[in-house]
């Protein structure tokens, strides 16, 4: 604990320290000093690194003299979810947050040590800022190493809601995703104050902003498929704040990831640039802020704390400086009239891109903090609920999956009517069978999902043609084979086919919203053992009631059986798991009853459709048995505690009360995780140095060893 604390202790003062030496470097352009703030950031990983295995390692060794540990963890919790406990926490959460920002920091300068000298240091200061922010929150409002005294026998445990294996990555890529934003933040708001606003700084935090997207995506889909799997309530994207709040800095990412290319390659969309940045930065820590503040109702949230003002107060510093700072350059980032762009080009496609982009996080964000306008305004704490976001989220949904088809299609600069005709025909064409298709096999008519199926259609042609273009004008030129000319394409030019990768993935993602949302079964039944309910051409059979025992909790289940047109299909396993209270006026039996419930649920998956379910056994209807055990065994522990509750549970398997069944058939579910996938290859083949780089690295290291060796031998 001591050697945990002082590191925290040591990080407050490296920071605001590297901070000042940076400024002052800056500006008395003293290159000693611009060191010492670029070591300080080097520092700050280095004992934040010490502070987060001191805690780590406490959680795996189950050290109850830490509040945290306590609080979070038990002897009965899996080692697996032992180390994923520290970020369930508040205190570890935050821990977790400022150390990965010193990694992500530590890279960034390192990399660009030689390079940007006029912005590298008002750069690393705004990164020492943030460190100091939340490092001062670490210690003073949510330090994680405070003591216990006496320390319990045992802890709470982690939540059980939590116990799932995307919990082991799911908060760290979100968090990796926020930190990773505060790059590009950081080197706009130095280009601003130095006056450099060309695309340097755009080309050296490139690939920190594509790689924050990437694992802002890859997070924001865990946490759905958590959702789908884990939850029990039937959906994968209820429109939560905190859901919310983690989509809003990555669209604005992803307008932001389009209109830097119009920047590096025309000059134009400087203020877009700036103003994009900008705003995903302040998004990703308003995302923060709303996990720990509590001013809004989350099953994600971790409620109300002391950190509402401070972050509120943070936010408000970052929002005003901004403004402040693109308001005062303004003459800097005006583009010149005379690099103006043509309607038909990809510069216009990408512009009306991001207009669509941040239309649709303004509509989020109105959503989101409705409860607090409305408040603010009428007094009554109003909000609204999925159908609105779905009335303003889903034709800009559908615009935008259609603008991802369009913009591989247009040319930089103009592009001919005939050229454009020319290029859309084959995805216009394969978007219009996918309709007839749909509709010709008895597909419902909603046209929301039919256009967003259509516009899915559209944008995987146009990126296939593009990709067949180019590999047929790599086969002209060299003889290969389709596949060795695929590969050479895409190594040829990694960030422009990465792009159409990400393209593909994003359409087949949609593509799995639009069908598992508009063409859904759902059915809820009461059912006993041998009796069935029918739902999306399906019959479900409760087969036989299940039951089993463990130390952390009882669960009680139920067997299924699925088929269709009288063959079968699959059988499902549903259960509900029971944990116990910590009240302890409880009875020995009754508490595991009393305290938190989580929904296992039993889910048949496929490219086609997912069979889902999950039951909710009536407990009251043993209640009576319950009861009575407490009051004869009140003090019961150990063995015959849990003699009792196998008792309990053997009744209920042999003579199971009915039970409540949530019955689900949604179809192409899957696509939208496989779409996550693509999506993240597209981003990796993006990020991926191309070979050019790697080449020009080689000889420059060789040619240095060579020299090396010479002046040895010398």
């Amino acid at each position: 604990m001591t050697l945990g604390r002082a590191c925290l202790f040591l990080a407050l003062a490296i920071a605001p320290t590297g901070a000042i030496a940076s400024l002052y470097g800056a500006r008395a352009h003293r290159r000693d000093w611009v060191a010492v703030g670029r070591r300080s950031v080097y520092a700050l990983a280095a004992v934040l690194t010490v502070a987060f295995i001191v805690l780590e390692a406490a959680f795996l060794r189950s050290d109850f003299s830490f509040r945290v540990v306590a609080s979070h963890s038990s002897h009965a919790t899996p080692p697996f979810y032992k180390a994923a406990a520290m970020w369930s926490s508040q205190e570890g959460s935050l821990l977790l947050w400022v150390w990965l920002l010193s990694l992500w920091s530590s890279l960034v300068l390192f990399l660009t040590r030689h390079r940007l000298r006029e912005l590298a240091p008002y750069a690393t200061a705004v990164l020492l800022g943030f460190a100091t922010f939340f490092g001062a929150l670490v210690v003073f409002l949510a330090n994680p190493f405070q003591l216990l005294d006496p320390a319990p026998a045992d802890g709470v445990g982690l939540q059980p809601l939590l116990r799932h294996p995307s919990m082991m990555i799911h908060p760290p890529m979100l968090y990796s995703g926020y930190t990773l934003f505060t790059i590009p933040f950081a080197f706009a708001v130095a280009a601003l104050i130095a006056r450099r606003t060309d695309a340097a700084w755009i080309r050296a935090t490139r690939r920190f902003g594509l790689a924050a997207w990437c694992f802002l995506g890859i997070g924001i889909l865990l946490g759905a498929r958590w959702s789908w799997s884990e939850l029990g309530w039937g959906g994968y994207w209820a429109w939560d704040p905190v859901e919310n709040a983690a989509l809003m800095p990555w669209l604005v990412g992803t307008a932001y990831l389009h209109s830097f290319m119009v920047q590096e390659k025309r000059g134009l969309l400087k203020a877009w640039n700036v103003s994009l940045v900008l705003g995903a930065g302040i998004l990703a820590i308003l995302g923060t802020f709303l996990v720990r503040s509590g001013i809004l109702e989350s099953i994600h949230a971790f409620g109300g704390s002391t950190l509402g003002k401070p972050f509120l107060g943070f936010i408000a510093v970052l929002v005003i400086g901004s403004v402040a700072l693109v308001a005062s350059r303004r003459d800097e980032l005006r583009s010149p009239e005379a690099r103006s762009y043509a309607t038909l080009s990809r510069e216009s496609i990408f512009l009306v891109n991001n207009l669509l982009l941040v239309g649709l996080c303004f509509v989020i964000f109105w959503g989101t903090f409705f409860p607090l306008i409305s408040e603010a305004v009428t007094g009554n704490k109003a909000s609204v609920g999925p159908p609105w976001f779905d009335r303003y989220t889903v034709p800009l949904a559908i615009a935008l999956v259609f603008m991802a088809g369009l913009g591989p299609l247009m040319a930089w600069r103009k592009t001919t009517l005939a050229g454009a005709r020319r290029s859309l025909q084959a995805p216009v064409t394969v978007a219009l069978l996918v309709v007839v298709a749909l509709l010709a096999l008895g597909v419902p008519g909603r046209l929301p999902a039919l256009a967003l199926l259509a516009g899915t259609a559209f944008a995987i042609a146009s990126v296939v043609q593009e990709l067949w273009r180019g590999v047929a004008l790599r086969r002209a030129t060299t003889g290969e084979a389709p596949p060795a000319a695929l590969v050479s394409v895409v190594r040829q030019n990694r960030r422009r086919y990465g792009g159409y990768v990400v393209h593909a993935g994003i359409a087949l993602l949609f593509m799995g919203v639009a069908a598992s949302s508009a063409f859904q079964h759902v059915r809820d039944a009461r059912l006993v053992p041998g009796q069935t309910a029918r739902i999306g051409g399906y019959d479900v059979r409760y087969v036989r009631a299940t039951s089993r025992v463990a130390p952390e909790k009882v669960t009680l289940g139920a067997v299924l059986d699925v088929s269709r047109n009288g063959k079968h299909v699959t059988t499902v396993r549903t259960s509900r798991g029971y944990y116990p209270s910590t009240d302890p006026t409880a009875g020995p039996v009754g508490r595991y009853f009393d305290g938190d419930a989580t929904t296992e649920v039993g889910l048949q998956a496929g490219l086609r459709r997912d069979i889902w379910t999950a039951v909710q056994p009536d407990i009251g209807a043993m209640q009576r048995m319950i009861d009575g055990i407490d009051r004869r065994f009140p003090l019961a522990q150990g063995d015959t505690q849990g003699f009792l509750l196998t008792a309990v549970a053997q009744r209920y398997a042999a003579a199971p009360p009915p039970a409540v069944f949530r019955l689900i058939v949604s179809p192409l579910v899957e696509w939208i995780w496989l779409g996550g996938i693509v999506l993240a290859l597209g981003g990796l083949i993006a990020i991926w140095p191309p070979p050019a780089a790697r080449r020009r690295r080689a000889p420059a290291s060789s040619w240095a060893a060579r020299l090396g060796r010479e002046l040895s031998g010398a």
